[in-house]
């Protein structure tokens, strides 16, 4: 009889577009243990509001539209000698059609980012944007029903600590996740992966030249009058997780 192995963990990490979620995909599977999941929830979100977005159809033909078979997928077995499996999710596309029961099964992680930065990233790959295309309200309702759910705060990472303080900040993420830290989650080779979504084509140029986290920008970004009130409507959602975030460990002595 085939002795069995330890229980899987799994990371879902909820994030917004343009908040260096593709890092940290890159970061995770990077690690030896660990099968990452490129927003498998994102062909069914296109499915089912009919919004146009860059390689639309692409995005439709090669993904499940089915939420239900996602989360199966996500609930499902790892491939062989994988103990970990990253999610990487954007939570916009979680609409309120789709059943949140499964997050219950997940360690569930958030990736923040001030929203003028993800505003000044999010035009230069697609020029309209709204606010519900950011995620923030979104973000915030899932933290707070994980929240519930747990009766404290799950883990927070803001990008730009991560982007100041890669060790420090991911080897206390990883603390809480319940998984070791591994120094190869601080670099990776360049290029695509076969786990990238079909849509890395338009969106993941930077990431794709990238071997490592890159160095902070601005802390704000500026931006054009007309996307202020998206940032203005989206700050205190921001706010409200940022009170949460994880620091590096000597951030936090």
């Amino acid at each position: 009889m085939r002795a069995q192995g330890p229980e899987p963990v799994r990371i879902a990490m909820w994030s917004g577009p343009r908040n260096i979620s593709t890092a940290m995909m890159r970061s995770f599977g990077n690690r030896p243990d660990t099968h990452v999941v490129d927003e498998p929830f994102y062909a069914a979100y296109l499915a089912m509001t009919g919004i146009d977005h860059p390689m639309r159809e692409e995005v439709i033909a090669a993904g499940e539209t089915d939420w239900r078979k996602v989360v199966e997928q996500l609930t499902g077995p790892l491939p062989d000698g994988r103990t970990v499996l990253y999610q990487k999710h954007m939570t916009h596309h979680m609409l309120p059609e789709i059943g949140t029961d499964w997050l219950d099964a997940m360690v569930n992680a958030f990736l923040i980012r001030r929203p003028e930065n993800v505003l000044a990233s999010y035009v230069r790959k697609r020029e309209a944007v709204t606010f519900d295309d950011i995620g923030f309200a979104r973000q915030g309702e899932l933290f707070d029903r994980v929240a519930d759910r747990l009766g404290a705060a799950p883990p927070v990472v803001d990008a730009h600590d991560i982007l100041c303080d890669p060790r420090g900040v991911l080897s206390v993420l990883c603390e809480r996740l319940g998984v070791a830290f591994s120094e190869a989650m601080l670099s990776w080779p360049r290029g695509f992966r076969t786990t990238d979504g079909v849509w890395g084509a338009h969106w993941y140029e930077a990431v794709a030249a990238s071997t490592g986290f890159a160095p902070p920008g601005p802390e704000i970004a500026d931006l054009p009058p007309h996307l202020l009130p998206i940032a203005e409507k989206a700050r205190p959602i921001y706010e409200s997780l940022a009170r949460y975030r994880i620091r590096g460990r000597d951030a936090a002595a």
